[in-house]
């Protein structure tokens, strides 16, 4: 399976910057406090420096784990402009900027289109920013380090209508209505005012900007404002009008002070936001800048910044941020869990790795921090997490080293709204980790893997008490776990065998419904694999490459197929590996299971290397009965009712010069 592709940096949009994310704690015994959790705010930068200086000695010191500098974490940074935060307080208050020029709140002015598939995101209500956005009309896709506007509906007429260049790396995108936001990192010259000097001194630091266009006219987009944030860009949300936005970095220092996080305003106006921190020393220090902005409301910029270790990974659901991030854990400082999962183990050693949660209530831009928590373990990415009815369920892997080896497990925490344990359900499947988990209602579906491919249905029903329901043990393992209806999961992995060493060997991708009706019971409904071995998926990665919708009846897969052709005559090999690029579209039900309903090809690659192939496909969404799916260089239409019928393609702009790609259909 290929390594997980970790994203640097993303760059964000748009107008508001709020708040920001924080303080880690050592992590707390089962039901003990985390020690110094309450917020505090630094009252200048001596202050802020300080802090620092004083923690730096403190892990020097070895006194809480491993040993760091306290400064940063050794990698090359780019200073901002140093500004106090006594005249930005008088000038910004609590961070909070005057209004942009407002967007345009006009509906697109194309006639009303049929049904289309949005961003495939985890939480209803939440979107998450995307490569590729479509409003049922036209397609907004970021390529190549090109904004391209496609009007897509009719198929048959689409074209591309507008193609903008956006400076830097840009990442993501959100449309909403008439404006669209990309998020995009560059390298900018400010200036910082060293003491030792009179004259200020040109820096160059790495900045995320939301860039806001007004799409009105889709020809014409117009770059309506410019919103430059310190450091890269981490996640992003949008929830109705409103987009929160997370940018991250190492504390910069220079002429021995630290440099002061800063946000501008397409005016060039500067604040430094208020910084928050517990009193806690970590191993490094990062700025976490949370903001907020509506690119419709002409409402101001809000944003804070929190000090704090590492984060890892953000949740969001319509009433509140959660950022966690795993912290090590002094031996001495915890405990041994107590509660069993129903498999017997022998002694185990106390997990000396934990994860610290952060919860911030968010309404209508404004962000205001509410809790901190933390459980054992590491988590596996967002779906790790999830709210209901108040409590966060959040599911861990613990791994470490004891008296007898190495040791894994998994545990199960619900938490409360202040982030106390509220149940528990520790050491699940030894010696596995989490490949995957859902949350759905009163259940958690979870996937581990060694060996086999336990799928474990959890009751989550009463908070304080959760339980395995069933599992099921067949070969493979899904890398994520979608919902088809209250009885059924789609899952998408890797299928394994066990080899003749023993071992086990990974196969080609694999498609799997399971049957959770009788919970006590869950069963493998249908299965399809893919390919031979190497055979991937963008999907296994990232979620938004996904595409199901049950009543359309339509479940679409990029693939990335392994093949084995024949390598002829004298070579020393009987077969040549090669790749195939594209997407595989099934019908699904319970009752019939997967069904091929075609598949769309993008290109071919006689050699194997196809992790970054500009052929690969990336997204695939629909609009009305057509399916399009989208590589690095090409958009293609076919028709969802015989997909052997191609009805257009698009070459799009792109690096990769030596692709010749298809040409215009007329």
């Amino acid at each position: 399976m290929s390594d997980k592709k970790y994203l640097i940096s993303l760059v964000f949009a748009g107008i508001i910057i709020v708040g920001a994310i924080i303080g880690l704690a050592l992590m707390k015994q089962n039901d003990t406090v985390i020690p110094g959790d309450e917020m505090k705010k630094f009252s200048s930068p001596e202050e802020l420096k300080e802090y620092l200086l004083e923690h730096r000695e403190t892990y020097s010191s070895g006194g809480y784990g491993s040993v760091g500098s306290g400064i940063n974490d050794g990698r090359e940074i780019y200073l901002p402009d140093m500004k106090t935060m006594e005249s930005s307080t008088a000038q910004s208050g609590s961070g909070t900027f005057s209004a942009p020029p407002a967007m345009p709140t006009a509906a697109p002015t194309f006639a009303s289109s049929p049904d289309f598939s949005t961003t495939n995101i985890q939480v209803k209500g939440v979107d998450e920013a995307d490569i590729i956005k479509s409003d049922g009309k036209y397609l907004y896709v970021l390529t190549g380090g090109t904004l391209v506007i496609i009007d897509a509906y009719p198929a048959e007429m689409s074209k591309i209508v507008s193609m903008t260049p956006v400076t830097g790396q840009p990442f993501e995108i959100f449309q909403q209505k008439d404006s669209l936001v990309v998020f995009t990192m560059v390298q900018r010259e400010s200036y910082v005012k060293p003491a030792t000097s009179v004259a200020p001194v040109p820096i160059w630091r790495e900045v995320t900007e939301a860039r806001i266009y007004d799409i009105s006219d889709r020809s014409k987009p117009l770059l309506a404002d410019t919103l430059t944030f310190s450091g890269r860009y981490f996640n992003s949300r949008m929830i109705g009008d409103d987009i929160y936005v997370l940018t991250s970095e190492s504390v910069p220092w220079y002429d021995d002070n630290p440099v002061l996080p800063v946000v501008k305003s397409g005016d060039n106006r500067e604040i430094t936001p208020d910084i928050y921190y517990f009193n806690m020393p970590y191993n490094n220090y990062i700025y976490y800048t949370i903001s907020s902005f509506s690119p419709d409301s002409g409402a101001g910029i809000k944003s804070q910044t929190f000090l704090a270790g590492y984060s890892t990974t953000l949740y969001v659901s319509q009433d509140n941020i959660y950022l966690a991030y795993q912290k090590q854990v002094p031996y001495t400082r915890i405990s041994v869990p107590r509660t069993l999962a129903g498999d017997s183990i022998a002694s185990q050693e106390p997990p000396v790795e934990g994860t610290v949660i952060h919860r911030f209530a968010i309404d209508n831009g404004n962000i205001n921090y509410k809790a901190t928590g933390d459980v054992p373990g590491h988590l596996l990415n967002q779906f790790s997490m999830d709210e209901y009815r108040g409590n966060l369920r959040v599911a861990t892997t613990v791994e470490g080293y004891g008296r007898d080896g190495s040791y894994m497990y998994n545990n199960v925490y619900v938490l409360d709204p202040d982030l106390n344990t509220k149940g528990s359900l520790e050491y699940i499947a030894p010696d596995e980790r989490i490949y995957s988990t859902r949350f759905i209602g009163e259940r958690l579906y979870m996937v581990t893997f060694k060996r086999m491919d336990p799928f474990f249905v959890i009751d989550l029903s009463d908070p304080s008490k959760p339980f395995i329901l069933g599992k099921l043990k067949i070969p493979g393992y899904s890398d994520y776990l979608h919902p088809y209806d209250s009885n059924h999961i789609i899952g998408i992995g890797k299928e394994t065998e066990t080899n003749e060493w023993g071992g086990v060997s990974i196969g080609g991708l694999k498609l799997a419904l399971f049957d959770v009706t009788d919970v006590n019971n869950p069963r493998l409904l249908d299965k399809v694999e893919i390919g031979d071995s190497g055979t991937d998926s963008p999907a296994l990665q990232d979620h938004r490459a996904f595409l199901f919708d049950r009543e359309k009846d339509l479940l679409v897969i990029p693939v990335n197929e392994v093949t084995r052709t024949p390598a002829g005559s004298g070579t020393k090999y009987g077969y040549r590996p090669g790749v195939w690029n594209g997407a595989y579209a099934y019908s699904l039900t319970p009752d019939t299971g997967f069904v091929l309903k075609g598949t769309v090809a993008h290109g071919y690659n006689e050699i194997y290397g196809y992790w970054n192939s500009p052929l690969s496909v990336r997204r695939s969404l629909y609009i009305g009965d057509v399916l399009y799916t989208v590589s690095e260089v090409l958009v293609k239409m076919n028709s969802l009712s015989d997909l052997k019928k191609e009805l257009n393609q698009i070459p799009l702009p792109s690096s990769y010069t030596s692709y010749p790609g298809p040409v215009y259909k007329e």
